[in-house]
């Protein structure tokens, strides 16, 4: 009966059992795909990673990301995640290593402190801000059981943007962020309803205050009521500001997860690039428990 090594951290936090837990396989060759949705499955975490060798030799690993019911081409808080275990076992080159995705090449810069311990990292989206449909008010209200009134509309309304996977953005008002509570039902009508979707509604909520915001995100349908902190969909909220705003660049400081009882901190850039527009999304992360698992 083979076994399995895995570590789980804790992301997007300088402490334990706050931000976003992460469990991390660090050699997965052996399983199959089916193992590894069943061992996400079993963890019961947003997202739990799977470490393979890459498949071109300069790179450092070939990182596949499981939520509870699906594969992912990219996310935020595992790529962070992954990359401090794997700095931890010196697989980091000068600070950085590069992680091949379904989403393409993920860029991830470690943080050390001054006696040389990991204790985050930044992470580049593999890929430009696009952005697809547009969504109506009443039925993202409808989603995070609020009116229509709480959706503020003035910059742009509710949005599917991407920076390698795809989200759906809505700025809220913000004493009604923290009334906001998934409703399944209406997430499946507004997913029937839109098959341009494809079945995919993970929903961010952010009210803003200049550079600082405040976000929740929901994504009941692929088995997440409520992520404590979403790197990817808060990279592609900094790429879509930055496209509306105007300008070169610009950073941005984002609080997640407070509802749940697990604060977290993103750190967050932007910029205008050849190519449109890039963004990068950064943050500690602690270690928490090692185990392995046997199949």
């Amino acid at each position: 009966m083979p076994a399995y090594a895995f570590e789980t951290v804790d992301v997007f936090t300088d402490r334990r059992f706050g931000g976003n837990p992460l469990a991390v396989f660090t050699d997965a060759r052996g399983m199959s795909d089916a193992e590894m949705l069943a061992l996400a499955a079993e963890m019961n975490l947003s997202e739990t990673t799977f470490v393979l060798p890459p498949e071109n030799p300069a790179h450092t690993a070939r990182v596949r990301i499981f939520n509870r019911t699906a594969e992912m081409p990219f996310a935020g808080h595992p790529n962070v995640g992954t990359a401090c275990v794997l700095a931890r076992h010196g697989r980091d080159r000068d600070g950085v290593l590069l992680f091949e995705e379904l989403a393409g090449l993920v860029e991830v810069k470690v943080e050390r402190n001054k006696d040389g311990a990991v204790i985050g990292a930044t992470i580049a989206a593999p890929q430009n801000l696009s952005t697809g449909m547009v969504l109506p008010a009443g039925g993202i209200a409808a989603c995070a059981g609020l009116m229509a009134a709480d959706i503020v509309t003035a910059a742009h309304p509710p949005t599917e943007a991407s920076v390698g996977v795809r989200f759906v953005l809505a700025e809220v008002r913000a004493e009604a962020l923290g009334r906001a509570l998934p409703d399944i039902a209406a997430f499946r009508r507004l997913a029937a309803a839109h098959a341009g979707l494809e079945g995919r509604l993970s929903l961010f909520l952010y009210a803003r205050d200049g550079a600082r915001i405040r976000a929740r995100m929901f994504a009941p349908l692929a088995g997440t009521w409520e992520d404590p902190a979403t790197g990817s969909a808060s990279a592609t909220l900094g790429a879509l500001l930055l496209s509306l705003d105007g300008g070169e660049a610009a950073r941005f400081e984002l609080t997640q997860g407070v509802e749940m009882g697990r604060p977290s901190l993103l750190r967050v850039t932007a910029r205008r690039a050849e190519d449109g527009f890039r963004a990068t999304v950064g943050g500690g992360c602690v270690p928490v428990l090692r185990g392995e698992a046997q199949l």
